[in-house]
């Protein structure tokens, strides 16, 4: 069994009503077998059941287990010229980055974030000619007898990136499925023809721009250029996120032997 398939059996959407009898066979598992067995994996494969539990429940305290167990790792695998361009920044880098993984890790098609033009409140301040008033025309003439009034003030825009909702998802254009259709291969047999999405390459969602990482150890490390990030911090950063699926992977092979 897999490991994500055992955990809907903790937290069921909703009853079941069928006529069919229950499995009563000594090799059907119930949710004992599985408790015994996601101890058993637990204390075999800590990290990865933790970042499992903390992708799939978002419990803080499994997300901080996670967090503090890749920091761990990070400490002990950061290479020497990360090591020396951080300098006394150097554990609050890590933190950053671990942290950092870690949300690329858990990234799906449900993740959503503060959108970073409105910082999450759906409006933006914006510099508009405001009429304050319109001016008069004489009906008689046609003549402008006051002319109109017109000042620059700073005045809020609902914005038009999240359209006002004050977070942006991480969906892609897709819809989370990975796969849209190819207008020029349907037209030509027919029928609807899909092909994969090229932009999440079968992902679902919009993986989370290396930008980010980068500012934010930016402002730790002022010294840090682009091409410094992509030669020494952008792999050590890819590898955390690696390392969270290896993890999985490894905690998931353990599961998978303790209940075939």
């Amino acid at each position: 069994m897999k490991l994500e398939s055992a955990l809907k059996y903790f937290n069921p959407k909703s009853q079941s009503f069928t006529d069919s009898s229950r499995a009563t066979g000594s090799e059907s598992l119930t949710g004992t077998d599985l408790m015994g067995a996601i101890g058993f994996c637990q204390s075999k494969a800590p990290f990865g059941i933790s970042a499992v539990l903390a992708k799939s429940t978002g419990s803080n305290e499994e997300t901080f287990r996670t967090v503090e167990q890749l920091l761990q790792y990070a400490r002990r695998n950061a290479p020497k010229l990360l090591r020396k361009a951080a300098g006394a920044n150097l554990g609050r880098c890590l933190v950053i980055l671990s942290k950092l993984a870690f949300d690329e890790y858990s990234r799906s098609a449900s993740t959503t974030a503060p959108c970073r033009h409105c910082k999450g409140t759906g409006f933006r301040e914006v510099m508009r000619d405001v009429v304050k008033y319109p001016g008069y025309i004489s009906a008689v003439d046609g003549e402008e007898k006051i002319p109109p009034r017109i000042e620059s003030e700073l005045v809020r825009e609902k914005c038009s990136h999240c359209d006002g909702k004050g977070w942006e998802s991480a969906r892609c254009r897709c819809n989370g499925t990975g796969r849209v259709r190819d207008l020029e291969a349907s037209k030509r047999a027919g029928a609807p023809v899909d092909k994969d999405c090229e932009r999440c390459s079968r992902r679902g969602y919009r993986r989370m721009p290396s930008s980010t990482a980068f500012r934010a150890i930016n402002v730790l490390v002022p010294d840090l250029t682009q091409s410094s990030w992509s030669r020494n911090w952008k792999p050590f950063f890819e590898k955390l996120v690696a390392k969270c699926e290896i993890e999985e992977s490894h905690a998931d092979a353990i599961f998978r032997q303790a209940t075939k």
